[in-house]
């Protein structure tokens, strides 16, 4: 009895003795756990005494577009300030520039501060030159707003004086002007129209993202005189943001692409979103309005008056242009276009069907300001894919590259998908960081996303590590997604190590960009 007690108690013992040395072990690895944060946090607050922090601060103005709000917000995202400048770099125009003087100005006024304060003897010199040292980091972020705000208030009636001068010039110029604007495709819709209406007139139109007041305006300042159609893309974030533009634009035809989430996070509501675009509609009034019926809904929105345009072709009020025998591979995309006995053979470059709508409407504007069937057909031929928007190119080892960076809506989403799927005979990759801005729906938008990968029966999914690749991943899985899903945790590295896992025959779609201010 004696010795099963001892035994009892030797085991009691030996539990009591191991449960300590777990609590131990765990308590070492909880203080470990905690010097190892406590040491990043360290490192990512010397960041911001690097000689690189107040480059970082103006180029995160910069791609901000000088939005406070947003730039703020990156700020306190931000860890590390030395790694911002990743996919692009600060671009020293005449305001960062002035910007960048300014940062480094008030710091060498608190370099100068903790120096005297700390030198002079004075305790409260001294405390003040402590506060300094350790505080003008977080401040200078917050500070530099207020040569910002100088620097606008310049801005502002300079930029005013020619805005008015633009609006004074568009009133008197005898060109047909014509207004686009959507949620998305704006920018393909203006190239298409621009190269098919340049086969039959002088025609002109903004470059890159002249698509607010002031870019605009300072297109206006190069124009001429002679030219007989202008094109403007009208740029929207705010409600309000069209009617002002179409003010000063005073178009004769409009054009709207379609409405979806991008941009929700700045509109919060798909429905003001739509409201803003269809501002165009309510300045044009009794002109001709052109809707994409593919898009439900602008379909929706407008049912009378407007000139619809689809895949199916051109529902004007009188009379109808269809589509017929619409075909799209690698190497372009084609159909004929009929209206009675007359035919139009649309011969193009651009790659998906999803092309067919805005070429069909092309082409009837095409004819609306006097274009031959001849013209057209030679316009439509020479319409090719534009910079980072379903761009093709291929390698000397045979890889076919479709570079769709510049896509980051939904609907451009699932149509190139849509066309990734349709090619056969080849191994497929989808390469993405996701969709920005897509406000309270990002989680559904991106589920989607992986549901439409899943069905089109893609081979290679890559993904880029952030906070809504996750949920791509997530809509494959629930649709049984048969394919290898790759994760990379930087897009650079991606890119670079594309070359060494592709073969001759894949294609390759770069899908959307994820700026850095997303990170």
């Amino acid at each position: 009895m004696e010795k099963k007690f001892a035994m009892r108690s030797v085991n009691q013992r030996c539990k009591l003795l191991k449960e300590r040395v777990t609590l131990c072990t765990r308590r070492s690895r909880g203080k470990l756990h905690s010097s190892s944060v406590n040491l990043s946090n360290m490192k990512d607050y010397l960041t911001r005494y690097h000689p690189s922090f107040v480059r970082a601060l103006v180029y995160m103005l910069q791609a901000s577009e000088y939005n406070t709000e947003d730039y703020l917000a990156w700020v306190g995202r931000t860890k590390d300030f030395r790694t911002v400048e990743k996919r692009k770099q600060l671009k020293f125009t005449g305001k960062a520039l002035a910007l960048f003087i300014s940062a480094w100005i008030l710091t060498a006024i608190a370099v100068l501060i903790v120096i005297f304060g700390l030198t002079g003897g004075d305790e409260i010199a001294n405390l003040f030159a402590i506060l300094v040292l350790f505080g003008f980091p977080y401040a200078l972020p917050y500070v530099l707003l207020l040569p910002l705000f100088i620097i606008k208030m310049v801005q502002l009636p300079v930029e005013g004086i020619l805005i008015a001068q633009a609006k004074a010039k568009l009133k008197k110029h005898p060109a047909f002007k014509i207004a686009i604007a959507g949620s998305y495709g704006k920018t393909s819709m203006r190239e298409i129209l621009k190269t098919v209406l340049s086969e039959g007139k002088r025609v002109v139109a903004p470059g890159g993202s002249e698509n607010t007041p002031i870019g605009i305006a300072r297109f206006v300042s190069r124009l001429r005189g002679d030219e007989e159609v202008l094109i403007f893309e009208l740029g929207e974030y705010y409600p309000g943001d069209i009617k002002e533009l179409s003010e000063m634009v005073r178009p004769d035809l409009g054009v709207i692409t379609g409405v979806n989430e991008a941009h929700l996070s700045k509109f919060k509501t798909v429905e003001a979103a739509t409201n803003t675009i269809f501002e165009l509609a309510d300045f044009l009034g009794g002109k001709p309005l052109y809707v994409n019926a593919d898009n439900e809904i602008a379909k929706n929105k407008i049912e009378k008056g407007p000139i619809f345009f689809s895949r199916k072709g051109v529902f004007p009020m009188a009379g109808e242009w269809k589509v017929v025998a619409a075909e799209t591979s690698l190497d372009g995309t084609s159909f004929v276009l009929e209206h009675d006995d007359e035919k139009i053979n649309a011969q193009s470059k651009l790659l998906g069907l999803h092309n067919v709508g805005p070429l069909a409407a092309a082409i009837h504007i095409a004819k609306r300001v006097g274009l031959t069937n001849l013209e057209i057909e030679s316009g439509v031929s020479k319409t090719v894919a534009f910079p980072h928007r379903l761009q093709r190119r291929e390698d000397t080892g045979g890889v076919i590259t479709l570079d769709d960076s510049y896509n980051g809506n939904p609907d451009g989403v699932k149509a190139v998908i849509e066309f990734l799927g349709s090619i056969e005979n080849h191994r497929r990759w989808y390469v993405t960081p996701g969709l920005v801005e897509m406000g309270e729906k990002s989680e559904e938008i991106h589920r989607n996303v992986g549901k439409q990968l899943a069905q089109a029966g893609i081979e290679k999914v890559v993904l880029i590590k952030n906070s809504v690749t996750p949920w791509i991943e997530e809509g494959l899985q629930e649709n049984s997604f048969g394919g290898e899903i790759i994760w990379y945790e930087d897009a650079l590295d991606c890119y670079n190590s594309l070359p060494h896992m592709t073969i001759a025959g894949d294609i390759v779609l770069l899908q959307n960009d994820w700026p850095d201010q997303y990170a």
